[in-house]
C-alpha cells in the first residue's frame, strides 16, 4: 500500500487500523475497546488491555533468541568511554535496578524522578520504572535547583535517581549539590535518593536518604515485569508553561508502545537488528521516544551519545559515530547540522569517514530552513527528511514516511500528515483557510495512539491549553499553511507570526530568505514593536566560520535578499550579526526572549537556556541597531 491508501485507511477506520497495528506488540490481556470515546475530549486507546512496556522493549527480544544482539551502544567522547550492552545484559541490569527501586518501596503508580546525564544507567532507570509499573519523570540533567524543585512538587516522587555530575566538553556540572538544594526548596520531600557516583565527580551522600547506585543494585533481587493497564501512565515529561509553571505531559503505556513501534518501521524505515541513532538527550521527548523506547521496542540497536556535534573533538564527530557503529539512520535537530555547517561549510571532514551503511537523515525539533536541508542533501547524498512533532504528541505529526512510500521532498515542508493525524489549517474563527494562506495548525480529535491523554493531575489545564481554541480540535501552537498537494509548511509558533502594517508575515519565511545567503550559518527573526507599523522584523545572523567580508556589505545584501524573496511588504531593514544565538539545551532558538529584550520589556531567564551569557550578547547587538534600550 502506498502512502495515500494507508493514510485514508487510518482516517476512515481508525479503530480498525490501530487494532491491526497493535498486533505487533505483546499483550498480557486484550482490550475491551480499541478507542474509548465515552468521555470526550478525554479519549483512551486500548481500554481494558494490559501489557508491560519494558517487556516489549527488552525481554521479548531475549526470548526470541536475540539476547546477544547489541541493544545500546554508549559512546562518550567527553569521558573517552565506549560500551556495548546486549539485550540479555540490558535485561539483567534493568531487572536488578527494578529490584533496587522495589527495595526502596517503589511500586505500581509511584513516581520516580530521573535526574541523570547521558549514561546507560539513565536508560536502565527508565526501563526499570516501566518494569514495575512506576511512573518515571526524567528531568534534564543539570537543570537548576529551582526548576527541579517545581517538578518534585508536581510529580511528588517517592524516589529520585540522580547522577553525581554531568560532563561537558570544558566543564563538570555538579548535579548532586543541585539535587540537594532542590529537595531543600521543594515542599514535597522524597524519602530516598539513589545516586550514580561518577568517577569524575562523586557526590556527598546524605545519611538515611541517599544510597549509591552500585550498593543499591548489589543488595537487590531482580524484579519481574508487572502487567500494567494500557491506559495507565508510563511517564511524565515536563514542558515549559506560559505561566512559568511547567506542564506535565502524560504518556500512557499501550498507545505509546503501539505508535512508537509502528513509527520505527513506517516513518523511519528501520528494522530489528539495525542501528538507529537519535542524537538528542534522554531529558527531552526525542530521547524518550527515539533513544529509548522506539528503537528498543522495534528490536534495534540504539546509540547513546554523550557529546556534541562540534567540539568533541571537531565537526566530524557525527561522521565518526556513524562509521564506527554502523549507524543506518540518524535523527537530530537542524541546529546540530547548522553548527556542523558553520564549522565545516564545505564538508571537508566527511572525506575522512566511510558512511557506506548510512541511508537516511531525519531532522526535527524546530523548523528546518531550506538551505540547511539542501546542504545536508549535498553533503550526505542520502534522503534528508524534515519531520514535525511535539513533546505532547510523542511522535511525528507530519513526515515523509520512508517505510510506506518516499514522496518528493519540498524544502521547507515536513511533507504530509502521518497516518493517524487529521491536520487542518484554520483561521481565528475556526474556518479552513485557502491553500497557501497562513493560519493556525490544528489536529482533529481524537489524537492517535501515543499522544498525550491529559496533563499530570490537571485535566482542566489540558483542556484550556490545547483543546479550547476550536471545539473538537487540538491546538498545536504552530502557524503555517497547506499547499495544493497537501504538504504542510510549519512556519513559526503562533506567537511568532508578526503583523507589519496589517500584513501577517511568518518569521520563518524571512528566516528562510536570510539562511539562503552564502555566508549565513544560522539566523533568527523576531518581530519588535513599532509605533507606525505595529511590528517590524529584525534579523539576527550568525556567519559561517572563516567569513571575513565586510559586515556592512553582508547586512545590505541580506536586506536586499528579503526584499526580493519576501517583498517590500516585510519592511525589513534591520540586521545584527552575532557570534551565536541563545538556545535551549535541545537547540530551540529563544525568539520570545529576544523579542522581549528588543522591546525593552522584562523577561525571565528561561529555565532551559543552554548559556545565559548569550542573552547579554544579544542585548548588545540589538542596542547597536537601535533596540533593547530599556530593560
Amino acid at each position: 500500500m502506498g502512502y495515500q491508501a494507508v493514510y485514508d485507511r487510518a482516517k476512515r477506520d481508525p479503530a480498525g487500523f490501530w487494532d491491526e497495528v497493535a498486533g505487533a506488540i505483546d499483550w498480557d490481556s486484550a482490550w475491551d475497546r480499541v478507542l474509548d470515546a465515552s468521555n470526550p475530549p478525554f479519549y483512551r486507546w486500548f481500554a481494558g488491555a494490559t501489557l508491560n512496556t519494558c517487556f516489549n522493549a527488552v525481554d521479548r527480544h531475549v526470548l526470541a533468541g536475540r539476547g546477544e544482539q547489541a541493544a545500546i551502544i554508549y559512546d562518550s567522547p567527553v569521558t573517552s568511554t565506549q560500551e556495548t550492552i546486549s539485550y540479555a545484559q540490558l535485561q539483567d541490569r534493568v531487572a536488578r535496578f527494578a529490584g533496587a527501586l522495589r527495595d526502596q518501596g517503589v511500586g505500581k503508580g509511584d513516581r520516580v524522578i530521573v535526574y541523570m546525564p547521558m549514561v546507560p544507567e539513565a536508560v536502565i532507570a527508565m526501563l526499570a520504572c516501566a518494569r514495575i509499573g512506576a511512573v518515571h519523570s526524567v528531568v534534564f540533567g543539570g537543570f537548576s535547583a529551582r526548576e527541579l524543585a517545581t517538578r518534585i512538587d508536581d510529580a511528588k516522587p517517592k524516589v529520585i535517581v540522580a547522577g553525581s555530575c554531568g560532563i561537558e566538553p570544558n566543564r563538570v556540572v555538579h548535579y548532586k549539590p543541585l539535587l540537594d538544594e532542590a529537595i531543600e526548596l521543594a515542599t514535597h520531600k522524597p524519602k530516598r535518593c539513589i545516586v550514580l557516583q561518577r568517577l569524575q565527580e562523586p557526590g556527598e551522600l546524605i545519611a538515611d536518604r541517599d544510597t549509591g547506585w552500585a550498593e543499591a543494585v548489589a543488595a537487590a533481587t531482580p524484579a519481574e515485569c508487572v502487567p500494567i493497564a494500557a491506559t495507565d501512565p508510563l511517564y511524565i515529561l515536563y514542558t515549559s508553561g506560559t505561566t512559568g509553571q511547567p506542564k506535565g505531559v502524560v504518556r500512557d503505556n499501550g498507545g505509546h508502545a503501539v505508535a512508537l513501534h509502528w513509527s520505527m518501521g513506517s516513518v523511519y524505515d528501520v528494522k530489528a537488528g539495525e542501528v538507529f541513532w537519535a542524537a538528542s538527550d534522554v531529558g527531552w521527548v526525542v530521547g524518550h521516544s527515539y533513544i529509548v523506547y522506539g528503537p528498543l521496542l522495534a528490536g534495534c540497536t540504539t546509540v547513546l551519545y554523550e557529546g556534541k556535534p562540534v567540539g568533541t573533538p571537531d565537526a566530524g564527530a557525527f561522521w565518526r559515530v556513524i562509521e564506527e557503529h554502523g549507524v543506518n539512520v540518524l535523527f537530530t535537530a537542524p541546529t546540530a547540522f547548522r553548527a556542523i555547517k558553520r564549522a565545516d561549510p564545505r564538508g571537508e571532514l566527511l572525506a575522512d569517514y566511510d558512511l557506506a551503511g548510512f541511508r537516511a537523515l531525519f531532522l526535527a525539533g524546530e523548523r528546518c530552513d531550506p538551505d540547511t536541508l539542501r546542504w545536508a542533501q549535498e553533503m550526505l547524498q542520502v534522503p534528508v527528511i524534515d519531520h514535525w512533532w511535539q513533546t505532547e504528541t510523542g511522535w511525528a505529526i507530519a513526515a515523509n514516511c520512508l517505510g510506506i512510500e518516499r514522496l518528493p521532498v519540498k524544502p521547507g515542508s515536513p511533507t504530509v500528515a502521518v497516518p493517524g493525524y487529521d491536520v487542518r489549517v484554520l483561521d481565528e474563527d475556526g474556518h479552513a483557510v485557502a491553500a497557501g494562506d497562513i493560519g493556525r495548525i490544528l489536529i482533529k480529535l481524537p489524537l492517535p495512539p501515543g499522544c498525550l491523554p491529559t496533563l499530570w493531575g490537571d485535566d482542566q489545564r489540558f483542556v484550556e491549553s490545547y483543546l479550547s481554541a476550536v471545539d473538537g480540535y487540538y491546538l498545536t501552537g504552530d502557524a503555517g499553511y497547506l499547499d495544493e498537494d497537501g504538504y504542510i509548511f510549519v512556519m513559526s509558533r503562533i506567537d511568532d507570526v508578526i503583523n507589519v502594517a496589517g500584513h501577517r508575515l511568518s518569521t520563518g519565511g524571512i528566516e528562510g530568505a536570510l539562511a539562503s545567503h552564502a555566508d549565513v550559518a544560522e539566523c533568527a527573526v523576531i518581530g519588535v514593536a513599532d509605533e507606525l507599523k505595529g511590528e517590524l522584523p529584525v534579523g539576527l545572523v550568525v556567519l559561517k566560520a572563516g567569513v571575513t567580508r565586510d559586515s556592512t556589505a553582508i547586512v545590505n545584501e541580506l536586506i536586499a535578499l528579503v526584499r526580493d524573496e519576501v517583498g517590500p511588504v516585510a519592511a525589513f531593514k534591520h540586521v545584527a550579526i552575532v557570534e551565536r544565538l541563545p538556545k535551549t539545551r535541545s537547540g530551540k532558538i529563544l525568539r520570545g526572549t529576544m523579542k522581549r529584550i528588543a522591546d525593552g520589556r522584562e523577561y525571565r531567564m528561561p529555565a532551559t537556556i543552554d548559556d545565559p551569557a548569550t542573552l547579554d550578547e544579544i542585548k548588545q547587538a540589538l542596542a547597536a541597531i537601535g533596540y533593547a534600550k530599556r530593560g
